[in-house]
């Protein structure tokens, strides 16, 4: 097993990037990471998932969204569209078998997108989802509720805010652009098929993706497995150590099916 550190340029103009992956090499089904808003490939859920894989001989694809962690970009002109097309291009660049998405925040949105382009495509090579505090359409039903009247006026004007965040030193932008494009991409309101098993880690003190947000997901996934585990005292995070165990003991049973 090793950890190869690859590179992918994609885009033009204004959204020309270079995505920064790490793809561990293994055996069996494979695990593939995509992170949250703002996150990176080094966070802690990244990197108990890539240690998850050597333990256990599997491969681990990671990788930074456009703007993100090591990849290159203007964060101004990422959108949705963007990084579902970054998330498309590693999947089907550096996966080959079965795979496991897991996805965070953000990043269960994009799990479930990246699912139905592939599905579309008549591409099943996911064969189960774990999405840890999913935010589902974050853009139409979790961001904007964040603003005052005030801020989203400004945001119309200027075509961007800069808003304090709970999880880094330096503010956390949003653009208008990212909210208009996110409307191309809504899930809620229809019938979602996945075509496998999905599994949703939820904490019931997360500020950010509320429980009934989990709950309201789990309605749409009526063709199909699925299963919502609610942790008490969890955060949007669920990275504590229990979380990480948590989420080991999940991956164990899936890749033992």
């Amino acid at each position: 097993m090793q950890i190869l550190s690859q590179h992918l340029t994609l885009g033009e103009a204004n959204t020309r990037r270079q995505l920064a992956i790490l793809h561990r090499t293994g055996n069996g089904p494979g695990l593939f990471w995509l992170g949250g808003y703002n996150s990176d490939m080094q966070g802690s859920k990244a990197v108990a998932l890539d240690q998850f894989g050597a333990q256990n001989d599997l491969p681990v694809t990671r990788f930074d969204y456009m703007a993100h962690g090591q990849s290159t970009g203007d964060f101004m002109h990422a959108t949705i569209s963007t990084w579902l097309e970054d998330a498309i291009a590693v999947f089907e660049n550096f996966t080959d078998g079965p795979q496991i998405l897991v996805g965070s925040s953000m990043g269960g949105w994009l799990s479930m997108l990246l699912n139905q382009h592939l599905r579309a495509r008549n591409i099943n090579s996911v064969t189960a989802m774990v999405l840890i505090a999913p935010a589902i359409d974050m853009t139409r039903e979790l961001v904007p509720n964040r603003f005052t009247q005030k801020q989203l006026q400004e945001l119309k004007r200027v075509g961007y805010l800069e808003v304090p965040s709970a999880y880094a030193d330096a503010p956390y932008i949003y653009t208008q652009k990212l909210l208009d494009d996110g409307a191309q991409h809504l899930l809620f309101g229809t019938q979602i098929e996945t075509g496998c098993p999905v599994h949703i880690l939820q904490g019931q003190q997360d500020p950010d993706v509320p429980p009934a947000h989990a709950q309201r997901l789990l309605q749409h996934l009526m063709l199909d497995e699925a299963h919502l585990t609610l942790v008490p005292d969890g955060d949007h995070r669920l990275s504590r150590p229990q979380d990480l165990e948590m989420l080991r003991r999940l991956l164990s049973s899936l890749v033992q099916e």
